[in-house]
């Protein structure tokens, strides 16, 4: 036999050649799907415990590598959360006054009450929300934009359950502070106003004997609601002048009920109630506070 004519082996008959690479191209495929399905499977713990976890808002690790602001922004402990709380509380109250401000037009746009000489209508350590004069004034009030209790006139004005404005006015000669009392009635400069006073209010049988009487200038003559601690207008007891219209620095609206004895007592014009004998830290009767500045009720 020839070399040419020689024949294959049995196993190359049997596809030798052919069975090998058939077995060793799906080994290939089986061990590509494989890997496929290895990577859609879960990680394994090991490399979870790998991956890079941003941290969490005001975590330590965030607030160490953020800014000021951010850390100041998102604390829930510590300083930093008192600091904003505070400034918040701080911001809301400015918030409040400015706003108040902007309504009323008068600085500052609430009285604290210490004296008594306003009620049973003003109680002591009640808060008054007063205006500029003539803003919000009713029609039948004056230039000043004030309504007196003797007033003519069908309609009558009633302010704190009675008629008549309640007014705050501040004596330029005097060093003493401002007053909070209800305007009675004006009268022209040289006025002999006794035959119009209430006899009950004065303590004198003629215009002579009233210190104010005839009346030096034009202006109010005025007087707390309180019989029992201002029994006198303010005029015939020496409180005060005639006021001027020039004067009244604010009208009263509205009342908070006890709410500036907090004012009072933190500035040491009231004492501390039952936490302290009665009288430590007053002052004496016929005095208030303002939000920045002192009032007095006669």
């Amino acid at each position: 036999m020839s070399p040419g004519d020689r024949r294959p082996p049995d196993d190359e008959e049997a596809g030798g050649p052919t069975a090998d690479r058939t077995p060793s191209s799906e080994t290939d495929e089986t061990a590509a799907n494989g890997d496929d399905r290895r990577s859609t499977e879960r990680p394994h713990a090991d490399d979870t415990g790998k991956r890079d976890i941003p941290p969490r808002a005001g975590s330590r690790e965030s607030g160490e590598s953020g800014s000021l602001w951010t850390r100041f922004r998102t604390a829930d402990d510590g300083p930093l959360l008192l600091l904003r709380e505070v400034l918040l509380s701080g911001g809301i109250v400015l918030l409040f006054g400015l706003l108040l401000f902007g309504a009323s037009g008068v600085w500052p746009p609430m009285v604290a009450v210490e004296s008594e000489s306003m009620e049973p209508n003003i109680n002591q350590y009640d808060l008054i929300i007063v205006s500029e004069p003539g803003r919000f004034a009713p029609e039948m009030a004056d230039r000043t934009g004030v309504v007196t209790a003797n007033s003519v006139g069908e309609t009558k004005h009633e302010s704190f359950n009675r008629a008549g404005s309640v007014v705050v006015y501040q004596n330029p000669e005097s060093l003493g502070p401002p007053i909070i009392h209800r305007a009675h009635f004006y009268v022209e400069g040289g006025e002999n106003w006794y035959d119009r006073a209430n006899p009950e209010y004065i303590a004198a049988d003629s215009c002579s004997e009233l210190d104010q009487c005839p009346a030096p200038h034009a202006g109010y003559i005025t007087k707390g609601d309180n019989n029992d601690s201002n029994a006198q207008y303010d005029q015939a007891n020496g409180i005060a002048p005639v006021v001027k219209p020039g004067w009244v620095t604010g009208i009263a609206h509205l009342r908070i009920p006890r709410v500036g004895y907090i004012r009072l007592a933190l500035t040491g014009a009231a004492s501390f109630g039952p936490l302290l004998p009665a009288g430590v830290g007053a002052i004496g009767a016929g005095t208030a506070y303002a939000i920045g500045r002192r009032e007095l009720l006669g």
